[in-house]
């Protein structure tokens, strides 16, 4: 018997796969963090791509270059990923505020802003969730609110349409920074760059129509240059005129394998190579069952980010296969819009949830639905979660548990031994430990 762990939640599941299946553990290359994460981060900060920080805040300080409702004296933002993203703030954040003291600038003067893009605004009591302690007491912290008009500057229409409201506090700001980590997207591509404030700290009118590209045949995991998406974001951060990227590489265990900084676009030139040779998988063929998590926490916190795993996993099913997600989703849906639109009546089949969002359109929330209809039509989908069974099946997700508070490792087994028995003995099976994080490609 072949042994396997899958992350899930803040622990971890385990499995045994008989002997004689053929089986692809399609997983993250090997990859040592960085002995110092901190300095690695240091290293790129004084070798940036493009001009310095110190060369852009020399610019910033030409006060005719500010806007008029901009607040007295010069200014930094800076935009950091919010709870649902595994970025190692701890490493990324201390170097670059160091450097910023470093040309004069006072913590005051500094302001991170939390880019939740359309997810719930942070509430301060959460804010140390993402912010490291010794920063969030020293520095000025607020979170994103999308949804608040007042706090949003429109800056007209990209060249594919899309309305770009933005964030009023980063853009009166004299140096725009973001921080993040470049990973595999499933329809952007990649994260990383300008997304975090092209879409992290846009309204919600601007993410709806950048996301409503997703159905697009360029908008796939792994494509960035072709991507609309992705590239319809890199015009977005180029009207929001943000300076200065921090992005890391991570590893399967969330280190930082290399630290880039410099120019957006030339951060994410360089790091595309670099997640690609970690976290791309060449897959010889379909499977006939996959069995997958998209990560642990936070990739699974709610269904709103774990549902990547499912959009993965299928990529490289045969239709009518098998896919197992393990995903605790201690949050549930995570996006009321979402919850409330598979509350209507006659959402109680796939189909019907792919007829309405065909008739609708795109909406931020509803599209998750569709999403996940999309990928569960073709393939029979067990779900292996923490969630309340009445719950899940609500969102049509098919869950194991037959009764709430079910042990996860017991609802695993539970599918396996359903999923096993029906399988061809020449039957081709995948597992996918970190699924958010890998790009199978066909033949590749």
């Amino acid at each position: 018997m072949a042994e396997y762990d899958l992350p899930y939640g803040k622990t971890h599941l385990h499995f045994a796969l008989p002997d004689g299946v053929s089986v692809q553990l399609l997983a993250p290359r090997d990859a040592a963090g960085a002995a110092d994460e901190m300095a690695a981060v240091g290293q790129a900060l004084d070798a940036p791509l493009g001009r310095s920080l110190a060369e852009l805040w020399r610019g910033a300080l030409r006060v005719a270059d500010r806007p008029a409702s901009a607040p007295q004296g010069p200014s930094v933002a800076i935009a950091v990923n919010d709870k649902t993203r595994p970025v190692p703030h701890k490493h990324l954040l201390p170097p670059l505020l160091a450097r910023l003291e470093g040309l004069g600038i006072q913590p005051e003067q500094i302001t991170l802003i939390i880019a939740t893009g359309t997810h719930p605004p942070m509430q301060p009591g959460e804010f140390g969730m993402v912010i490291p302690q010794g920063i969030l007491g020293r520095y000025p912290v607020i979170s994103h609110d999308a949804e608040d008009s007042a706090n949003l500057v429109y800056l007209g229409e990209t060249a594919r349409g899309t309305p770009v409201w933005a964030n009023r506090r980063y853009l009166e700001a004299d140096l725009r920074i973001v921080v993040g980590d470049i990973e595999p997207h499933q329809f952007q591509g990649f994260s990383g760059g300008v997304k975090s404030a092209a879409i992290g700290l846009a309204g919600k009118p601007t993410v709806n129509a950048n996301h409503a590209m997703m159905t697009d045949p360029g908008a796939q995991i792994g494509r960035y240059e072709d991507n609309p998406c992705r590239q319809d974001v890199e015009e977005i951060g180029r009207m929001m005129g943000v300076h200065f990227a921090v992005n890391a590489v991570l590893n399967e265990d969330r280190q930082i394998i290399q630290a880039l900084a410099g120019e957006p676009v030339a951060v994410m030139q360089a790091g595309i190579p670099l997640v690609r040779a970690v976290f791309q998988v060449a897959v010889a063929g379909p499977f006939d069952l996959m069995i997958v998590s998209p990560g642990g926490h936070p990739k699974d916190i709610n269904i709103y980010q774990a549902q990547k795993a499912l959009g993965h996993a299928t990529l490289m099913m045969k239709p009518g296969g098998a896919v197992i997600v393990a995903a605790a989703c201690p949050e549930g849906a995570g996006s009321r819009g979402y919850e409330a639109w598979m509350a209507d009546a006659g959402m109680t089949s796939h189909e019907a949830v792919l007829e309405r969002y065909g008739r609708e359109g795109y909406r931020i929330g509803p599209h998750k639905a569709y999403q996940i209809s999309r990928d569960a039509s073709r393939v029979r989908l067990l779900f292996v979660t923490d969630m309340a069974p009445d719950y899940a099946g609500r969102l049509l997700l098919n869950p194991v548990a037959d009764r709430p508070g079910m042990d996860p490792q017991v609802q695993l087994e539970r599918a396996l031994s359903v999923v096993l028995r029906d399988l061809a003995p020449a039957a081709r099976i995948g597992v996918m430990p970190w699924a958010n994080a890998t790009i199978p490609m066909l033949g590749s």
